[in-house]
């Protein structure tokens, strides 16, 4: 690149970065053979694999395109790509070159297009002049008319918290596609979230050591995230779908600001959004074109006229501040009335207007079977007892919740003999997290008011937890399910709880689905993915878990499954 072209790009990124607008590597788009030379006319024996030191990766499979991604160990060089219809690339159906650039950390994205439908496909890159090979990829075009589809469902993956024994199981699961809804990886620095004494053996400390802030920060992050051989491999072997959460940035981000950032200490949070997203798109590209050529990360991905796969951003573009339950109490206890009034303000939004309005018409005007939102935070309505939130870890905690479950059991058996004092303990109630969409209520019933009768299907990860919830409208009526995901690694409420006693943890899960009306399923300790069958007639979704993240040696086992139709 020459140094006009380079100064060029810097003006410009300064010019958008003063606007407000986001930076996003570009992908480079492939229609057709662009290359004669391909990595088969060369003598192979010649060839190590090295250097593509992060492995190989693809992305938003569709009909007649899919992206691939690697990157290189050093800028300028000259990388051979090609595609094929078989493993042992007898027969090349795409192939090209391209060279490596610093301004994007030597990775490189292909966004194949005008493939065939319904196509298996293995590709591979390569370096001559080093005599260097990557790992060959799987990958996938979608049919256009499907039967069925299985996606490996999955979110939260930390590093330092344990080993990424999950991406392992997904990469040698049967899914076709693996949908990770965020948290990809973590900001905090060595020693921080997830480090404790029980996994400090496996020596997976944060790099850079640092809390991450700067562009060189981000992308040393990602590549030690996928120096991992279990990621390596699910990415090798699966087609990803992925839209980012917090952790991608700072923790509890929102539009214009996050509660892990301090602009006193760490500088300007519109300059450190965009260090995060511009490493984030170098690393895991996403084909973001819309009708007007405008970069966005909300996107739907039709798999087979079967799932309207829409990937949403409920973290950054349009969200407002959240609010925070602690700032509601007084000197006589929660001030409900002001809290509901907060709620219900139709000015705060977790979607963005934008985002909003092209939402509800792909849910209008869609009219495959299954309407998918794929998206971060949990959407169900989940109230808790105000007495409960109150007596989380304390020491009578237990003793609290045995009697509120003790309360409600009778309520659901029509004890007459309840109190009003009683009922009223169970009854007085607010949301369990105000991050998710309870904290934006006006949004999430505008969503379900536009479905006119269909039923959404919610896909939640973020609190490193497995839930299943039936969704309802404020009227009442049930407009879907939700089915949220454990975490890969991150630790979940055993950590709040400060136990790992089987038996408390089994307690607390019966507790918070007695609880919680629309609650079907919580697991509070295990890690996992999910796998989610679609067919022409029905949901098949499995939470599978893994027994051990501190050992390599692990097993896997379903823990809950359910239907829906």
């Amino acid at each position: 690149m020459s140094a006009k072209n380079t100064t060029r790009r810097k003006f410009i990124e300064r010019t958008l970065l003063a606007s407000g607008a986001i930076i996003l590597a570009p992908n480079f788009i492939s229609c057709k053979k662009d290359e004669d030379l391909t990595v088969s006319e060369l003598d192979t024996t010649l060839l190590t694999i090295k250097n593509f030191n992060e492995g190989v990766a693809s992305f938003d499979p569709s009909s007649s395109s899919v992206l691939l991604w690697t990157r290189y160990a050093s800028a300028d060089a000259e990388i051979i790509w090609e595609v094929a219809i078989d493993p042992s690339f007898s027969s090349i159906l795409r192939s090209g070159k391209i060279t490596t650039e610093t301004s994007r950390d030597h990775t490189i994205a292909i966004e194949l297009t005008a493939l065939n439908e319904n196509l298996k496909l293995y590709y591979r890159f390569a370096n001559i002049a080093d005599n260097a090979l990557s790992v060959t990829g799987e990958t996938i075009t979608l049919p256009e008319e499907a039967s069925s589809v299985k996606l490996a469902v999955c979110s939260c993956s930390n590093y330092q918290a344990g080993l990424f024994n999950t991406y392992d199981a997904m990469a040698n699961s049967n899914a076709d596609i693996i949908v990770h809804l965020g948290d990809y990886f973590y900001e905090y620095g060595a020693g921080g979230y997830g480090s404790t004494a029980e996994n400090a053996s496996l020596n997976r400390q944060h790099k850079p050591a640092n809390e991450i802030i700067t562009l060189e920060d981000y992308r040393t992050r990602y590549k030690q995230y996928r120096s991992d051989t279990d990621l390596q491999l699910a990415h090798q072997k699966k087609p990803f779908i992925c839209v980012w959460d917090d952790h991608e940035i700072a923790n509890d981000t929102y539009k214009n600001g996050a509660e892990n950032h301090d602009e006193t200490t760490e500088g300007s949070f519109e300059i450190r959004k965009q260090n995060a997203l511009q490493s984030y798109s170098e690393y895991l590209p996403f084909s973001r074109q819309d009708k007007d050529n405008n970069s966005i990360i909300y996107r739907t991905i039709n798999i087979g006229n079967l799932v309207n796969m829409i990937m949403l951003d409920t973290r950054l573009i349009g969200r407002d501040k959240q609010l925070s339950v602690s700032n509601y109490f007084d000197a006589t206890g929660l001030n409900t009335a002001a809290l509901e009034n907060d709620l219900n303000d139709p000015s705060r939004s977790i979607l963005g207007t934008t985002q909003k309005e092209w939402l509800l018409s792909e849910l209008t005007s869609n009219t495959n079977q299954w309407q998918v939102l794929g998206q971060q935070v949990l959407m169900g309505q989940m109230d808790i007892p105000i007495a409960m939130l109150t007596a989380f870890g304390s020491e009578n905690f237990a003793e609290i919740l045995t009697e509120l479950v003790t309360i409600k059991v009778r309520m659901q058996n029509n004890d007459p003999t309840l109190t009003d004092a009683e009922k009223t303990k169970v009854l007085t109630t607010v949301p369990y997290n105000l991050d998710a969409w309870d904290g934006y209520p006006v949004d999430r019933e505008q969503i379900y008011q536009a479905l006119n009768g269909k039923k959404i299907v919610t896909l939640a990860g973020d609190t490193h937890n497995a839930w299943n919830n039936t969704l309802y409208a404020a009227d009442g009526t049930e407009v879907g399910i939700e089915l949220a995901t454990s975490s890969i690694s991150s630790p979940g409420f055993e950590t709040y709880l400060g136990t790992t006693d089987a038996a408390f943890i089994t307690g607390f899960e019966q507790a918070l689905t007695t609880l919680i009306d629309g609650l079907r399923y919580f697991d509070a300790s295990k890690r996992g993915y999910m796998m989610t069958t679609f067919t022409k007639t029905e949901i098949t979704s499995e939470w599978i878990y893994v027994d051990t993240i501190l050992s390599s040696s692990y097993e896997t086992s379903i823990g809950h499954t359910i239907t829906y139709s």
